[in-house]
């Protein structure tokens, strides 16, 4: 009996996971974008970033060298959150050093104040390497909630806040742990 119980538990486990690896695959991910951009006030960009304003600020807009103070939280198109920060905690960006393309793409459009969620197709996301040490498989599409909380000129010796998009690295540096301090 004990025997039966833990291999219908590991047969649940397995097809719960080909359930996960199914919500996941290129035809899900082409679906979702095709589904969103039919969404009302889905803006698609050439480069095929879409976005929707949820909130509009009155603020100014960055430039390209601009440092960003953002808060986001980064899905999956199943909805798994593998990144995030916090208002109280933000991240604060270089918009001319941010390697997600979708998100540098839509920085210098916002404005202060906004709330945009973008859904970042992969080829402006994380492409066919993935990212954050497997939390973002290769070719996934991501969905994000940004607000733009602030935007100024850089700083002379200005320390950024590390973010996901720089940290991970893409090459020998992929997955290294760093210490920073003031």
């Amino acid at each position: 009996m004990r025997r039966r119980a833990v291999l219908l538990g590991l047969l649940f486990c397995t097809g719960a996971a080909f359930a996960a690896d199914d919500a996941l695959s290129p035809a899900a991910n082409a679906a979702f974008l095709a589904a969103n951009a039919k969404k009302p006030g889905t803006i698609i960009r050439p480069s095929g970033l879409q976005y929707r304003v949820t909130r509009a600020g009155t603020g100014k807009r960055p430039g390209g060298s601009d440092v960003v103070r953002v808060a986001y939280a980064m899905r999956l198109i199943n909805g798994a959150v593998v990144d995030s920060t916090t208002p109280v905690l933000p991240a604060s960006l270089l918009i001319s050093t941010v390697s997600l393309a979708g998100l540098a793409e839509a920085l210098p459009l916002m404005h202060e104040g906004d709330r945009w969620q973008l859904v970042i197709p992969a080829n402006l996301a994380f492409g066919p390497k993935g990212a954050l040490n497997g939390a973002v498989g290769p070719d996934q599409v991501l969905v994000m909630e940004v607000t733009l909380i602030s935007t100024a000129p850089p700083q002379p010796g200005q320390a950024m806040t590390p973010s996901p998009f720089s940290l991970w690295g893409n090459g020998r540096e992929s997955g290294a742990t760093f210490t920073l301090r003031n």
